[in-house]
């Protein structure tokens, strides 16, 4: 028995060795293989435990080989479903390199150039400036610097509304804008979608279809998704987790269709470490041909838009970063001294983080059913110090720090924000004499009704937007969402006019937890008729 177990050892070391070796140029090469971070699944299930994750799953790609694929943990809570290679999670903003790619091969055929107008291809596209309108280019509906605030326009689509994208494209035109033209960063997504009509009017196919047949299926993205509703199958799919008033808990997928070309595709690990390999190898398909060329590859992760670099957190004070910005898609920064190009990505109950460093030829997925940047942040971090051969670092407990430091200043917001309500005081009206509808230029009409003695606020073409107002002080309120999963009531504050009619009415975050795409401080409401009947 001794014997036959050495003969099988050595026999599988034979297998092993041949496994190893690749032919080129008519010549045998033994190509060493990259190996895991040693006890890597130890690591992520203190991740997961630590950070309360039910399910990752994880990509590792090194010098032009997949070092793993797999999942961890469950897709959902309370269920004996594993998570694999295959099982599906929302990349969210990870979606948007595949829009700059397939803008890209849109460029490569000579139909549209990165730097001529949007409205060479879409003559009705407007933006709130007539300057901006005619000078935005195909390049910058990518890069973030277009003058829109932070997350602007977002409550046009998130939460799911009735708007179909081209009414979220021509409602822009009412968003005044933030900063002046290409002047400073701020993330957007509405002008992917505004892309993703681009590639539509351009290749007469959805955005959908485009990066269906174009990209995904040439990748060997078999198991992807181009649409957030794929959520919705109750196959292989992660389910989607969020902390809910303390407890970690299953909440609804995000399932409208308005701005796929910002975060729609679902994928995994399986299918991620394909797409990371093609990056890396500048547009490489693993058979040897090109899903786009080496041009193109260079535009992706060009730096285009600046972003400041604040100081990091005392945790990470020795690794202060020297640069980064936006590029096409995609982020630009250094670590370590090396050039890093990530992208995160976050929708109700999914985060998730990718992450190359190209001089390295290192790319690594990190896909999560709960909504915890800590923990693709940690995971990725370990993984590139480990391939660095950088100083150990306890990155689980660095990120622990961070986020209960977050948590304190978020506390200490909103105990002060109620210290200094004036309990005692009331509204200069009665309660019936706020109802009305009220009309934003953007957004378009929010009604608050009085019923049964109290009054409640409901957006008319977001569903989900529905909440009961409690006084706070004078004549601002608190909305209270009725859908609790929102995490995201808001101040409404209320001008009167020297008759004591209401002028206008403001809305902002209570807590500074609360996720930018709820961008009600943009909104500016005004009582009247509905707006379809002016």
């Amino acid at each position: 028995m001794k014997i036959r177990n050495q003969s099988r050892l050595a026999f599988l070391f034979i297998l092993t060795f041949l496994a190893s070796v690749s032919w080129a140029g008519g010549q045998a090469e033994q190509k060493k293989l990259v190996q895991a971070p040693p006890g890597l699944d130890a690591t992520v299930a203190r991740v997961m435990d630590t950070f309360k994750v039910p399910g990752i799953g994880l990509a590792i790609v090194k010098d032009g080989q997949v070092v793993i694929a797999k999942g961890y943990g469950v897709r959902r809570l309370g269920e004996p479903a594993p998570v694999d290679g295959q099982t599906l999670f929302g990349i969210a903003s990870n979606t948007k390199v595949f829009t700059a790619v397939a803008l890209g091969l849109l460029v490569e055929e000579g139909k549209i150039a990165w730097d001529a107008p949007v409205i060479d291809y879409l003559p009705w596209f407007q933006m709130w400036d007539p300057y901006v309108t005619r000078e935005l280019t195909i390049r910058d509906l990518l890069v973030h610097r277009s003058g829109l605030g932070l997350g602007a326009g977002d409550l046009l689509w998130w939460p799911p509304s009735t708007y179909t994208r081209k009414e979220i494209m021509r409602r822009l035109r009412f968003i005044k804008p933030a900063t002046s033209f290409r002047n400073a960063y701020a993330y957007d997504n509405v002008l992917y979608l505004v892309a993703g009509e681009v590639i539509e009017t351009v290749s007469g196919l959805t955005w959908e279809d485009f990066v269906g047949q174009r990209i995904l299926k040439k990748v060997g993205m078999t198991t992807s998704d181009v649409r957030y509703s794929a959520t919705a199958n109750m196959g292989n799919v992660a389910g989607t987790h969020a902390p809910v008033e303390g407890v970690v808990r299953l909440v609804k997928p995000m399932d409208s269709e308005n701005t796929n070309p910002a975060g729609g595709i679902n994928s995994n690990a399986e299918d991620m470490a394909k797409w990371m390999l093609v990056l890396l190898n500048e547009g490489r398909l693993a058979d040897g041909s090109r899903l786009f060329n080496e041009k193109t590859a260079r535009e992706l992760v060009t730096l285009v838009t600046p972003i400041p670099s604040p100081a990091p957190p005392p945790e990470l004070a020795d690794l202060k970063i020297n640069f980064q910005g936006y590029a096409l898609g995609l982020n630009v920064h250094d670590y370590r001294g090396k050039k890093v190009i990530t992208h995160t990505g976050g929708l109700p109950g999914y985060v998730s983080k990718v992450t190359l460093l190209p001089e390295l030829n290192l790319g690594i997925t990190v896909l999560t059913n709960q909504e915890s940047g800590e923990a693709f942040s940690s995971l990725t971090w370990h993984i590139v110090d480990h391939y660095l051969k950088a100083p150990s670092r306890d990155w689980v407990d660095t990120y622990l720090k961070i986020r209960a430091r977050r948590e304190a200043r978020t506390a200490e917001a909103m105990k002060k924000a109620a210290s200094a309500r004036d309990a005692a005081s009331k509204p200069s009206l009665a309660l019936e004499k706020y109802a009305g509808i009220y009309t934003d230029a953007w957004y378009g009409d929010i009604t608050i009704a009085f019923e049964d003695g109290k009054l409640v606020m409901s957006f008319s073409r977001t569903p989900l937007l529905i909440g009961d107002l409690e006084h706070w002080q004078y004549d601002t309120f608190v909305v209270r969402w009725r859908d609790r999963e929102l995490r995201a009531d808001a101040y409404v504050t209320f001008a009167l006019n020297p008759d004591g009619t209401i002028d206008q009415a403001k809305m902002r975050a209570v807590s500074p937890e609360t996720d930018f795409s709820f961008d009600f401080q943009d909104l500016l409401l005004k009582p009247g008729k509905k707006s379809s009947e002016r």
